[in-house]
């Protein structure tokens, strides 16, 4: 059997390297349209900030290794330029044809590049290739640049306006939308816009560029940003027109669409990575997921199919991702609020204020934790943000949602535990509860920042009150509330808040108890809610 790879970024190497775990004797051959393959390209923004020092680094497997491990050909600096599926040939850089029996497709994606008047007139990037960051790091050494701007606030975005500003060069970043990193929902963002102008970076939200000259920026609103240099991370779109000038089918937005085993509508051409439509796993609509975990999963799955080794079907993705911001790490998982709204999923939500480890142990970490969940207690996502113990517990969520989970399950969830590393409640534990509590109909979260028509109860001490309060607010400290219920009035909304959202929990379950019906706890408590006051 003849096997031809088109693509040697993870999808295509994973699915080579198991194909030939499983089958020592099938002809595997990569043709790779650049001069690299198998590169680190999630390490790429951390080549140019110097974080990762040893380019040598950036290279995962070498051709070399696929020949002598493997037994497997990369041909470097093949461009395929023609798949003929009726006659199972595919032709490369319009010169000579190869036959195949099975043909994968991992052209992965493509950096998106709008028209942008006077783009041309300051050198601009975009970053997909080592070679791409070659050329970013010699241009920063060789022009002596100390001032950089970044359009896009996306993974790749963020990456590398961190790592400019880590190289000491005056970063601005420009995004269109009102916030950074789409995956979160904007309560989460801005925590890590925060973050980023505390280090220096220079944001520009709700941000389009109206014009570039030879040494600026003109925003629509007027403003402009003088800079050296440009790199576009705006986004990727699927690399399928080679698939589409051979009939594959693809949808509305240009990505590959398979089966539940990555076959396209050829049995014999497969398609896995950023190029693929799959099923997102929350919501069942066909999404385009370019992450190299599930890209992964896809060439072994394929490979499985081909070799007849108990084959399985791909069950969706659930997005999960983490991405580093300065000094606090983001990650989520499943759907935010914005995707349940467009595909009109109900949903409740909770957040709380965590700690990395146990309070009483040194070097704990604020950690903010947000589920999104059904009425029924089925999580549809999860997203948090801090500077320790992040990735864990999104981790936990995404595996309780891959099996099918609840939010019971985080309630009753039995997680490592030592000082050092969690509570006894761990974080996953307490957001399983607070939401348990809701659900149970113990309490009343809420989450906006208008208090118009309610009582604000603050039930911080006094102290706290009085360095800085929400406007017109009635301090009572918790621990005198049982003495001072004749000064709330029972006809109107309350809404409790305290430093993280605890304390305001145990004071709304004692004023139920007492008779007093429309309560509100604030979810994350002060701490949170100062936090949505920054953009």
């Amino acid at each position: 059997m003849k096997i031809v790879v088109i693509g040697g970024g993870a999808g295509g190497s994973s699915f080579a390297a198991r194909m030939r775990r499983l089958d020592e004797k099938a002809e595997i051959i990569i043709l790779e349209q650049t001069s690299e393959t198998s590169i680190a390209s999630c390490g790429l923004p951390y080549f140019i900030g110097e974080v990762i020092t040893d380019r040598k680094n950036m290279q995962v497997a070498s051709p070399d290794l696929f020949k002598q491990l493997f037994n497997i050909e990369i041909r470097l600096n093949s461009k395929v330029t023609k798949i003929d599926p009726q006659n199972k040939i595919v032709t490369i850089n319009n010169e000579h044809t190869i036959p195949y029996d099975k043909l994968i497709l991992a052209t992965g994606a493509k950096p998106f590049v709008p028209e942008i008047k006077g783009l041309e007139n300051i050198p601009h990037f975009t970053l997909k290739h080592l070679s791409d960051a070659d050329k970013i790091k010699s241009f920063i050494k060789e022009q002596n640049i100390t001032s950089a701007t970044v359009v896009g606030g996306g993974f790749i975005g963020v990456e590398v306006a961190e790592n400019l500003n880590h190289l000491g060069i005056k970063t601005s970043l420009i995004e269109l939308s009102e916030q950074i990193l789409a995956p979160v929902d904007i309560d989460i963002a801005r925590l890590a816009h925060r973050e980023m102008r505390q280090k220096g970076i220079e944001l520009h939200l709700s941000a389009g560029i109206k014009n570039i000259s030879s040494d600026k920026i003109e925003l629509q609103s007027g403003q402009s940003i003088s800079t050296q240099l440009i790199i576009l991370a705006i986004g990727v779109r699927p690399e399928t027109s080679l698939a589409q000038s051979a009939g594959i089918s693809v949808n509305e937005r240009g990505a590959i669409v398979t089966n539940e085993y990555m076959q396209t509508n050829f049995d014999d051409i497969y398609a896995c990575g950023d190029s693929v439509a799959v099923s997102d796993f929350v919501s069942g609509q066909s999404v385009m997921v370019a992450l190299a975990g599930p890209a992964n999963r896809q060439g072994r799955l394929i490979a499985d199919h081909i070799a007849g080794n108990h084959p399985y079907p791909y069950n969706g993705t659930q997005g999960t991702g983490i991405v580093k911001v300065c000094d606090l790490t983001v990650a989520f998982t499943g759907n935010n609020e914005k995707q349940l709204q467009r595909n009109n999923i109900s949903y409740e939500k909770m957040i709380i204020n965590g700690s990395s480890h146990a309070g009483y142990y040194p070097g704990g970490e604020p950690l903010t934790l947000k589920v999104l969940y059904s009425k029924e207690g089925k999580i549809l996502g999860a997203q948090a943000i801090g500077k320790d113990g992040v990735d864990k517990r999104i981790d936990v969520i995404a595996t309780i949602m891959r099996l099918g989970g609840s939010t019971t399950d985080l309630r009753d969830a039995e997680l490592c535990y030592a000082p050092p590393y969690s509570g006894a409640k761990d974080p996953i534990n307490l957001i399983g509860m607070a939401i348990e509590n809701v659900r149970q109909g113990l309490v009343k979260p809420y989450f906006g920042r208008d208090f118009a028509d309610m009582v604000v109860l603050d039930v911080r001490p006094s102290i706290m009150y009085e360095q800085a309060h929400i406007k017109d607010a009635i301090n009572i400290p918790a621990g005198q509330i049982r003495n001072r219920l004749g000064e709330l009035p029972k006809d109107k909304p309350i809404m409790i808040h305290c430093v993280k959202g605890y304390t305001s929990y145990v004071v709304a379950r004692i004023l139920a108890q007492y008779g007093f019906e429309n309560i509100f706890s604030y979810a994350g408590g002060w701490t949170f809610y100062q936090s949505q006051l920054q953009d």
